[in-house]
């Protein structure tokens, strides 16, 4: 389902939306073209640290719902991103050591969607997500969260392999999911954590693997080798939940 409000179409429409202050997550702008108004929108997109992706024109033409896009169209995030501070001052409020979730490579925005609701429910502090090969905070995620994004800070970060080192630095142990790690039952997930999961196709990338503290296996007894990434985070996430608890 489209979700029209959260569309921007024209140049004027998408230059006064960038210093209106809106959050623009991705920008289509027509490949070749570098007219004054687009230029002044690029540098726009620069000063916002906003995805850029060239198109031809028939890949415009379909993304259009006006059918007037004058070879630019942006989507703006249905909700604001929270700014890292505020996943520690959550988990301070709540007496809890921090539990955080990063995502690598979730394109999907039914997937990403259903980790936030989870994250809410396993008692998660925040969701980081990457701002390159990635689904935002579209109107589709906000539905399928199932209104978990009104409680649970998402951050976008630029480097998900340099924010994990710099979160380390506040005291957070890193878990990622792959299924080449030690079975989850043998890991001691407790205390500040960080929990990465990658995409069902290309699973975590190497350099944020890399940087991870454990890799964590989920066993699995079928006849296929992978889980959906939303499903895979909620058995992950309720693992740490009962070592939390002490179960």
């Amino acid at each position: 389902m489209r979700f029209k409000e959260f569309t921007i179409e024209g140049r004027n429409a998408v230059i006064e939306a960038f210093r209106s202050g809106k959050t623009i997550d991705k920008l289509f702008i027509l490949d070749g073209c570098q007219d004054g108004p687009i230029l002044t929108i690029k540098r726009e997109a620069r000063r916002c640290d906003t995805q850029i992706r060239y198109v031809d024109k028939d890949r415009l033409d379909q993304l259009s719902e006006t059918g007037k896009h004058q070879g630019v169209i942006a989507y703006m995030a249905a909700y604001e991103y929270s700014e890292m501070e505020e996943i520690f001052e959550l988990a301070e409020k709540k007496g809890e050591q921090p539990f955080v979730v990063l995502l690598d490579n979730i394109e999907d925005p039914h997937n990403l969607g259903a980790i936030i609701r989870t994250a809410n429910q396993a008692g998660a502090h925040g969701v980081i997500i990457p701002k390159n090969r990635a689904v935002g905070l579209t109107a589709t995620v906000a539905k399928a969260s199932a209104g978990a994004l009104n409680y649970v800070p998402v951050v976008k970060v630029t480097n998900l392999a340099k924010t994990i080192e710099d979160l380390k630095e506040k005291g957070l142990w890193f878990v990622c999911a792959d299924m080449d790690g030690t079975v989850m039952y043998d890991l001691n997930l407790k205390g500040p954590i960080g929990l990465v999961i990658g995409s069902e196709g290309d699973g975590v990338g190497r350099l944020v693997k890399e940087k991870c503290d454990m890799v964590a296996s989920i066993p699995m007894k079928g006849d296929i080798d992978s889980l959906n990434a939303s499903v895979a985070a909620g058995i992950l996430s309720y693992e740490i939940v009962r070592q939390r608890m002490g179960k």
